[in-house]
């Protein structure tokens, strides 16, 4: 009969994460600054205090917030921007 064996084998490639190695590690800003500021970018409501948008209570078809939700966080914003598109004035042809 085998017995268990509990020895613990260690990856070369992937060694434990130790104290030290972790003191060695730099903030993912400094690292790859361009890509954390892509994450960083807020969407939804603007900062208190700006007033360039106003708060109202709108009714929607159920079909609509679906779409919308689907598509992730900010669907909020994505509804202002199809509706800000939605009432650009159109080029017309001349």
């Amino acid at each position: 009969m085998k017995k268990n064996s509990k020895k613990r084998t260690i990856d070369p490639d992937n060694p434990p994460l130790t104290r030290a190695r972790l003191a060695r590690f730099r903030p993912a800003i400094e690292v790859v600054p361009n890509i954390v500021a892509a994450y960083r970018k807020r969407l939804g409501r603007p900062p208190e205090g700006t007033g360039t948008k106003v708060q109202v209570t709108l009714r929607l078809d159920p079909a609509v917030i679906a779409h919308f939700k689907a598509t992730g966080e900010g669907w909020q914003s994505r509804i202002n921007e199809t509706l800000a598109k939605a009432i650009a004035p159109k080029r017309r042809n001349s």
